[in-house]
């Protein structure tokens, strides 16, 4: 049972009564039947809660900070009911909505809207529905509550959509769509045309010159039909914060606009999140799926506070390539376990596959070398040089061993990834 406000009212009125009429034990007991008696009538003549039948319906997923709509069906069966409905959700789902006043008839159904917007990624589940259902009087009445299961996934954002226009008119120009193909652009042949003086002799085609009396070259396009694999570190490092957001969830990024980059160009894409273990798996989806696939697979995959098994890592991407890959590493640059856990394994990887290592730069660390008004700014500012140095110096002992190494701010890895793919596709790398 639940009591209002009147309820309280009406026992402050008993309180004067007493005071000023009959201040005897017997006027307390006079105001408190009458506050009993009252509330217990209205308790008894409201609706029953636990008679409502109640289910769901709306969306199942929504990208993060996006709005994603539920809609909650409550038909009452029984007594008229008159109240409030709270549909409770986690904090991170983001409700927007106060509670829902409840005027429902009997024999009558309502249509009650919730607005989630999620703060976190992953899956949000309802946790109940709970209907606060007031007598006639509006002194008293009853309370129950409802499970009605329902889950939204808030995927990953994809926040480099915009720079996915930009690249694949690229991709189209060294796809020859555009622009004449020309030989360095690719190792598969695609036609014969004439001459055009400027082209590289090189690719003249000295039997088809012969056969119809005029200059003939072979044009020549990208690699089709390539395995791109995506390694995703969901270790200790990708918990780090640059910027607004986890280095994992800028890694999130850049992984999705490279797939829908790479799905364009003809190429198989396929991810893996890993750390000491996988955490997230698909393995060569069909091309419409390649993006669905990607965002539900990493919705519910957080950094584990845990080092990565760099050799969990090369084992289980040497177990699902065959032919000769590109292999895209998303991890931080930390000397230390760049040095210690993975140049001692990734050697198998090099000479099967291209590697390239994409890593998550901190632009804090430019403002703290720059800032050096005070004592303090440059003790910060020595700190952040030397780690600069670090990194410049871990990237050039991967660049020897045959790494290509991408190292940018937050705003800037997405694009520089997919400017590194399109940069190997052109030289025929892949």
């Amino acid at each position: 049972m639940v009591v209002t406000g009147r309820a309280g009212v009406l026992a402050g009125l008993g309180v004067l009564f007493v005071a000023l009429l009959m201040p005897r034990w017997a006027g307390v007991g006079v105001v408190v039947a009458v506050v009993v008696l009252v509330c217990l009538v209205d308790i008894l003549l409201a609706g029953s809660p636990r008679r409502l039948q109640l289910t769901r319906e709306g969306d199942s997923a929504v990208r993060l900070g996006e709005q994603a709509v539920v809609t909650l069906l409550v038909a009452n069966p029984g007594r008229r009911i008159n109240g409030l409905l709270r549909d409770a959700w986690p904090p991170s789902a983001g409700v927007q909505d106060p509670p829902h006043k409840l005027d429902l008839p009997t024999g009558e159904r309502r249509r009650l809207v919730t607005h989630l917007v999620p703060t976190r990624r992953g899956d949000r589940q309802a946790y109940r529905v709970t209907v606060r259902s007031i007598g006639p009087l509006g002194f008293a009445g009853r309370q129950g509550s409802h499970k009605v299961p329902w889950t939204v996934r808030a995927l990953p954002p994809f926040k480099s959509r915009k720079h996915l226009p930009s690249r694949l008119a690229r991709l189209r120009e060294l796809d020859g769509r555009t622009a004449l193909l020309v030989r360095g652009q690719g190792t598969e042949f695609d036609s014969l045309r004439d001459y055009v003086p400027g082209d590289d002799v090189r690719s003249i085609d000295w039997r088809a010159t012969a056969r119809r009396g005029n200059v003939v070259l072979r044009t020549w396009r990208p690699e089709r039909d390539r395995q791109v694999a995506i390694v995703i570190d969901s270790g200790r490092m990708s918990a780090g914060r640059v910027g607004d957001a986890p280095r994992l969830d800028h890694a999130m990024d850049a992984a999705l606009l490279l797939a829908a980059l790479a799905t364009r160009a003809g190429d198989r894409v396929s991810l893996l999140a890993c750390d000491s273990e996988v955490r997230a798996d698909v393995r060569r989806p069909a091309p419409e799926d390649v993006l669905p696939s990607f965002v539900n697979a990493l919705a519910n995959v957080d950094a584990e506070l845990v080092q990565t098994d760099f050799r969990v890592v090369v084992s289980q991407v040497l177990e699902r390539l065959g032919q000769r890959s590109l292999v895209v590493l998303l991890t931080g640059l930390d000397p230390a376990v760049i040095e210690e856990s993975l140049l001692p394994v990734i050697g198998p990887l090099l000479r099967r596959h291209v590697v390239v290592l994409a890593s998550v730069a901190d632009p804090r660390l430019t403002e703290m070398e720059a800032s050096r008004s005070d004592l303090i700014e440059l003790y910060g500012a020595a700190s952040a040089a030397r780690t600069r140095l670090d990194r410049e110096r871990v990237t050039a002992v991967l660049t020897r061993a045959g790494v290509t190494v991408v190292d940018e701010s937050p705003d800037h890895i997405a694009p520089a990834l997919a400017d590194t793919y399109l940069a190997l596709k052109k030289a025929g790398r892949l």
